[in-house]
């Protein structure tokens, strides 16, 4: 371990992220940083929000532009949160831009209307379209009792492509679990120490060509990959102890969701991923691969639909919709009524209500950022970036 200490800097900005999380559980998504900092005392939030503004005044002296950028992305995001927890109405777009430095987006609803004809015409079958999409993803479900089983060997070998391309810090490591009764299908839970756990939910079944993006988002090159990296990189590497703790309504959170969203096709093309789970993995999980190929079909005409989940929680929050209309917008593009109801779970969450447009905002800015040669993803994973820095 690091026998470097945190600067004044690090230290006020660790104590007021806990000072917020005593007001705002799971504002922590993880630290691992020195206990005596992790003081939870629950303070008035008129203080916080003084001493907030005090620290970004005093963030302005940084010498380091790439550290000054970062924590004045993070500081103005946990003020937002202090004048939220202070009472202060603010409107949902402007909850969205002030936590998380990016626009909230609506779906398109004509090219959602068009994509869910090609969906309708693709499908095989005849009756409701969301029971023909189920009954394709029921023949390669994998049941909770061989899931970490087959999440053995995806786990490897992107591990071994991640090591290989990207580079891992030595000792870093992850556990998996299954869980239930959560809103999200799966969670990386950054312990400090170059570890994490990651959590599966099986209240959704599972299905098999899911788990390899599931896997990349959350461990390899995703979630786990980039908060062991920039502890051993940043917090060990140069001392700045604000990596050592990661804020779920923060900028960070757009950037970490963009390489997570992309961390597969960082380290596999589609036509290895393809190939690799009508072969090796349909064999492993014991399921034919015409099966497998098909609900790959089925994957790709969805990927049309990742603007629902925002468009809806902008129904919810913005316009004012009732449960009832927002569950029926989910299941007029396609959702059972079970998913439906777990989709509305998540946007309606305090945690997660503006967090749902880190995916897609996220997803396209580290995408089209790399593509442009504006950044490595390997640079990604090691420096400091905000929204504001991916779109230069």
């Amino acid at each position: 371990m690091t026998s470097l200490q945190p600067d004044d800097l690090a230290r006020r900005y660790i104590r007021l992220a806990h000072h917020l999380d005593a007001h705002s559980p799971s504002f922590i998504d993880g630290y691992g940083g020195p206990a005596e900092l992790a003081d939870r005392t629950l303070r008035p939030v008129a203080e916080v929000k003084a001493e907030l503004e005090a620290l970004q005044d005093d963030v302005q002296n940084e010498p380091d532009a790439t550290r000054r950028t970062f924590l004045e992305a993070q500081t103005r995001a946990m003020h937002t949160l202090a004048r939220i927890l202070g009472g202060e109405k603010l409107p949902y777009e402007k909850e969205v831009r002030g936590l998380y430095g990016i626009d909230p987006v609506r779906a398109d609803l004509s090219e959602l209307d068009a994509a869910l004809r090609e969906l309708d015409a693709a499908l095989p079958g005849t009756g409701r379209l969301s029971e023909r999409e189920e009954a394709v993803r029921a023949r390669v479900t994998v049941e909770p009792e061989n899931l970490l089983r087959v999440a053995e060997p995806i786990v490897t070998e992107l591990r071994r492509r991640t090591q290989q391309q990207l580079g891992l810090p030595d000792g870093e490591n992850f556990s998996i679990g299954l869980v239930n009764n959560q809103p999200w299908g799966g969670y990386n839970w950054p312990l400090g120490n170059l570890q994490s756990r990651i959590d599966i939910n099986t209240d959704l079944a599972v299905a098999l060509t899911s788990l390899p993006d599931l896997m990349a988002h959350e461990g390899y090159p995703g979630h786990h990959t980039e908060h062991a990296t920039k502890e051993a990189e940043l917090v060990r590497g140069r001392g700045w102890f604000e990596h050592s703790i990661q804020l779920i309504n923060a900028p960070e959170c757009v950037v970490s969701e963009g390489i997570a969203m992309n961390a597969l096709t960082a380290v596999m093309s589609e036509q290895e991923v393809g190939e690799w789970l009508t072969g090796e993995l349909a064999s492993v999980a014991g399921l034919e691969p015409e099966a497998v190929q098909a609900a790959l079909h089925l994957a790709r005409l969805k990927e049309k639909f990742s603007s629902v989940s925002g468009h809806a929680a902008m129904m919810l929050h913005q316009d004012g919709a009732s449960q009832r209309e927002v569950l029926d917008f989910f299941q007029h593009y396609g959702a059972t009524e079970e998913r439906a109801q777990k989709s509305f779970d998540f946007i309606a969450q305090p945690t997660f209500r503006a967090y749902i447009f880190t995916y897609s905002v996220g997803s396209g800015l580290v995408r089209q950022a790399v593509e442009r040669g504006a950044v490595t993803f390997r640079e990604l994973l090691r420096e400091p970036k905000t929204p504001s820095d991916l779109r230069v």
